[in-house]
């Protein structure tokens, strides 16, 4: 099979790194290996700090002089040389396939996971470019049509049917949409009820779910869209720390892939809700609501130390904060309390039609 010019450099790269390696053995010293590192965080709210930037925040020496980096090394090594074969064969695998190529010498799937970050830091890549990929578990309707890999996924012809978001998002392309906006929704859940409620017949617009927290391909396609149509985009997760995680995670990206957050993060996400102070607002009744456990509150406490939140969207930390100051959390389905429609026919057409979403939803120029 033909391999791609990104596939290409990248298998260059790989050779360069090796003959490195290989060098230093044959002049008689311990190979090292540098890799930098990354966060998209930090957690002094106060300090003067440059996590903003996607630049490396320091770097690590990794030497076959201290054991636990000479098993890293190893490990990052053998998982090298699948990628280098996967690349070779213009193939794909799941990180999954690789565990299982060497389990008794991976031992967990953190440990692999942890070697194909190295690669891509190390290589100035992200994920998907060494072929390695995840199952996708996303969902999409409403107001779309586009192209991947000659398929064609036509969301116009029934806005309310759910398509499973592609896994190989660079093959996606002739984006058509009419839709007027893109809302994110936190669970699958709350998907089906906006499905079996035809909102995007209603709303005209584009309606997506990571079911939880987002996979890659989910966040690579929400910021193909974003690219592609420059529409507005709105989130609603649970009003409890893990949505509000979830949120972030959309927004800003994740700790664990911050060496490629500017690939997946989406400053566009505006936090349409539910806030903490919705409850009173929309007159849920106290069965709705749920105590904060120890786990919530020391979940949230963290959150709040999160630098972006101060720096870049301090209306949703207080919004946190008086989650935490309440003590109680409840979940997007609450609002069925009023009638099982109320979420699509008043809360999400009220807050998109008012534009009811924090001051720091704002799009910094």
């Amino acid at each position: 099979m033909e391999r791609n010019a990104s596939s290409s450099a990248l298998l260059s790269k790989i050779k360069g790194l090796t003959a490195s390696l290989v060098k230093e053995l044959s002049e008689g010293r311990s190979p090292s290996i540098t890799i930098h590192k990354f966060r998209n965080y930090c957690t002094d709210p106060h300090s003067n700090c440059l996590c903003s930037s996607d630049l490396p925040k320091g770097q690590q020496v990794l030497t076959l002089t201290r054991q636990c980096h000479a098993y890293r090394i190893d490990v990052l090594l053998r998982v090298l040389v699948i990628v280098q074969k996967l690349l070779q064969e213009n193939r794909h695998g799941s990180k999954r396939d690789i565990y299982y190529m060497h389990p008794s010498v991976f031992s967990e799937q953190t440990v692999v996971d942890r070697a194909i970050s190295d690669i891509c830091i190390l290589l100035q890549c992200s994920r998907h470019n060494l072929n390695v990929v995840s199952v996708g578990k996303g969902l999409v309707m409403g107001w779309l049509q586009f192209l991947e890999a000659g398929r064609k996924f036509d969301c116009i012809s029934s806005p309310t049917t759910a398509y499973t978001i592609p896994v190989h998002v660079e093959e996606v392309k002739d984006i058509v949409s009419v839709a007027k906006y893109i809302l994110i929704v936190e669970k699958e859940s709350v998907f089906q009820r906006l499905a079996n409620d035809k909102f995007c017949n209603a709303n005209r617009c584009i309606v997506i779910t990571g079911r939880g927290y987002p996979d890659i391909p989910t966040r690579r396609f929400l910021r193909l869209l974003v690219e592609k149509l420059c529409l507005p985009v709105y989130c609603l997760v649970d009003c409890d720390p893990y949505g509000f995680d979830i949120l972030t995670t959309y927004r800003f990206g994740s700790m664990q892939m911050a060496y490629d957050a500017k690939n997946l993060r989406v400053p566009e996400v505006q936090w349409l809700g539910v806030f903490p102070s919705d409850f009173e607002k929309y007159d849920l009744p106290q069965q709705c609501l749920l105590p904060l456990t120890s786990e919530d509150k020391r979940r949230t406490e963290t959150l709040l130390l999160r630098c972006y939140l101060q720096k870049e969207v301090p209306e949703w930390r207080l919004e946190l904060e008086l989650m935490l100051q309440k003590g109680v959390k409840f979940e997007i389905e609450a609002f069925s309390v009023h009638t099982l429609s109320f979420l699509s026919d008043q809360y999400l057409p009220s807050k998109i039609q008012e534009v009811e979403v924090l001051p720091g939803n704002k799009i910094k120029s």
